[in-house]
């Protein structure tokens, strides 16, 4: 039995729908109305929350290997909660969905400490482990949906800074190639895509495939820390924009090879990610909302990696 948190988030719920047929899975989350499970035998869903230690026992009864996200770099108690529960149940693999700036001497934001602080409490727990590290999710951009659709207008800090985005397909691929695989523990993969990106240049990519103009305006650091604010905790937001501006100084450049070596094939692009989601920033009633699986507008998020579960889906 595989066990997947998370699953209502970008990673988790490409994780699920890819796991073999013939494997049971069982999906955690808190709200089971809002999670369909896919349709396929040996599928269950079960209610559980990180920060109720007893919701987790009963839910890790019987799992070999457990895919773990959490979101909240406020604490760490959910990771806490969920290795003590899988050591009492006998869970044997944790693959634990991190961030690229872990290995990054340089970061040393919240939620990067956040995450190292995660790995380390994994790698003290006796179970083993395999970490994925991503850099910032294409999916981000689709906080830039609405104002696409509405202005042509993307809104940035940092605009002409590039990162090496990674498309969380390829993410759930090598989550499941380590959950259903063998060789993978102990080992940490950093993900990125094929090459670095400005937003600029995603806007480009998206102009050019809608067929209509589109305008990149740069956001001032007061006006980029403000657009987080109204959604995060100061802590998270001030943490946000660390990780923009080491990308801005050229942090997050450097491609890995990472994804081809694991699935033997080439990293998608962002423009591959773009065709598959162009709907969201097409004009007229037909657009999707998008924004609930990316970001905020701007780069200052859209560098974060991940963000797409809560504040951190892997980060900065």
């Amino acid at each position: 039995m595989i066990l997947l948190t998370g699953v209502t988030g970008t990673v988790g719920r490409l994780v699920a729908e890819r796991l073999p047929a013939g494997e049971p899975v069982r999906l955690l989350t808190r709200a089971p109305r809002r999670t369909a499970a896919p349709a396929r035998p040996g599928c269950e869903v079960v209610t559980g929350d990180f920060a109720d230690p007893t919701s987790l026992d009963g839910a890790l009864a019987g799992v070999r290997a457990a895919f773990l996200v959490t979101s909240d770099p406020l604490t760490h108690a959910h990771d806490e909660h969920f290795v003590a529960a899988a050591r009492a149940a006998g869970v044997r693999l944790v693959v634990k969905l991190s961030a690229r700036a872990v290995a990054e001497p340089g970061a040393t934001d919240l939620i990067t400490r956040w995450q190292r602080a995660n790995e380390e409490l994994i790698r003290a727990s006796g179970l083993e482990w395999t970490f994925l590290r991503p850099r910032a999710f294409m999916s981000n951009t689709l906080g830039w949906a609405r104002s696409v659709r509405e202005e042509g207008v993307v809104r940035a800090y940092g605009s002409e800074s590039a990162g090496a985005t990674v498309d969380p397909r390829d993410i759930a691929d090598a989550a499941v190639l380590c959950l259903t695989g063998d060789g993978h523990a102990g080992r940490a993969y950093s993900l990125t895509g094929p090459r670095a990106i400005s937003a600029a240049g995603q806007v480009a990519v998206l102009s050019g495939l809608l067929r209509r103009p589109l305008r990149c305006v740069e956001l001032t650091w007061d006006q980029a820390y403000e657009r987080l604010l109204a959604r995060y905790p100061s802590a998270v937001a001030a943490a946000l924009m660390e990780g923009a501006g080491r990308q801005r100084s050229g942090a997050k450049t450097r491609v890995e090879p990472t994804v081809e070596r694991l699935l033997g094939r080439p990293a998608r692009s962002y423009e591959a990610w773009a065709r598959g989601h162009l709907g969201a920033f097409r004009p007229g009633p037909g657009g999707a909302e998008g924004g609930a699986e990316g970001s905020a507008e701007g780069s200052a998020e859209g560098s974060a990696e991940g963000n797409a579960e809560g504040n951190a889906e892997g980060s900065a």
